[in-house]
């Protein structure tokens, strides 16, 4: 071990993005380890000094000094001791230097092996932590592969790897290929064996949310508040809007000048239509604009313990209200947290409840 060695972990170390400390612990270990099975003797039995600043590294075996020797690995007798430094007594512990050679050739194959096992491990815990931090976070990734029968799509995330897009986290309707640049929510990131595993969505009301953090900067600096959020995937997204600045308009801001900041999002998601409303303390006034883009008679509530309501709609806003296959007024549901029981006004259509 020279100064050539060190500069060369050092060099690994930068390419690889590890901590020269960690590699070093490692390489420590490793070394224990060889002379161990090398040498038949226990941790205790094994001193290993690195130092990458001065360039210096050794490694010594450590014996019991004794009177009568029971094993030789791990004993030396005080004659033999003494040999060395006459200044040696039972009970001491004599340090002896061991030259690389010595470890064998079986003791440099662990070494070797713990090291690369290291820097492998090292690589996990820097992608866990990387990606980790990335939790319920927007990332951009690369499509590389696209499975059609199975429907799975595989994105290059750069150093998070290489994770797969399942089909039920893909906006319906949506098409990919090879070399589309494509923005996915992290819904999760867990530590496994094999390294981290990254759970990605773009179905997620998340991935919304995140866009409109991104966009609009109302949002971001905290003058605007998304409130609450539901949304159905390819389809409509509802999203409440709060100010805490009277002088702001969070749904104007949301909008922007010419509709160009919810423009920019729709396109992202492939024309998913979204609905700005405006949040509400008072829960009537919420259910009312949740509702949008029907206009709203009356709301009644009806139970606030279960959050249940009764909305009187105009005669020929009925269908508007209650949407494509119930859609709009599912997702007010979701939006609001109560459940509406829709009546036209002149109550001859009955009742629609979701």
């Amino acid at each position: 071990m020279n100064q050539e060695f060190f500069d060369a972990l050092t060099a690994l170390c930068q390419e690889r993005g590890i901590s020269v400390d960690y590699l070093v612990e490692k390489i420590r270990a490793a070394v224990v380890l060889a002379v161990k099975k090398n040498c038949g003797v226990e941790d205790d039995n094994v001193l290993v000094e690195i130092d990458p600043e001065a360039g210096k590294f050794s490694a010594s075996l450590v014996r019991d000094i004794v009177e009568e020797v029971e094993n030789p690995h791990t004993q030396v007798s005080v004659e033999d001791a003494q040999r060395v430094r006459k200044t040696y007594k039972a009970g001491q512990r004599m340090v002896t230097k061991l030259k690389t050679k010595d470890f064998g050739r079986i003791a440099a194959q662990t070494a070797k092996h713990v090291i690369r096992q290291g820097i492998r491990d090292a690589e996990r815990n820097q992608q866990y932590n990387e990606m980790q931090s990335k939790s319920h976070e927007i990332i951009t990734g690369t499509v590389v592969n696209v499975d059609a029968e199975r429907g799975l799509v595989s994105l290059d995330l750069g150093k998070g790897g290489n994770v797969i897009l399942p089909r039920n986290e893909q906006i319906p309707g949506e098409e990919y290929y090879e070399g589309q640049t494509l923005q996915v929510y992290v819904v999760d990131v867990a530590e496994t064996e094999r390294g981290p595993k990254i759970m990605i969505s773009r179905t997620h009301h998340g991935l919304v949310k995140r866009m409109f953090e991104m966009e609009v900067p109302e949002i971001f600096e905290g003058t605007v508040e998304i409130k609450a959020i539901s949304r159905e995937a390819g389809a409509r997204t509802k999203m409440a809007v709060a100010s805490k600045d009277p002088n702001v308009d969070p749904v104007g801001a949301c909008i922007g000048a010419h509709g160009t900041r919810v423009a920019k999002i729709v396109e992202e998601l492939g024309g998913e239509k979204i609905d700005i409303v405006k949040w509400s303390e008072n829960i009537e006034e919420f259910i009312s604009a949740a509702l949008s883009p029907a206009k709203v008679v009356k709301v009644e509530i009806l139970d606030p313990e279960t959050k249940s309501c009764r909305v009187t709609v105009p005669d020929q806003q009925l269908s508007l209200a209650i949407g494509n296959r119930g859609q709009n007024v599912r997702l007010c549901v979701k939006l609001t947290g109560y459940k509406i029981d829709i009546h036209p006004e002149s109550g001859y259509y009955g009742e629609d409840e979701a």
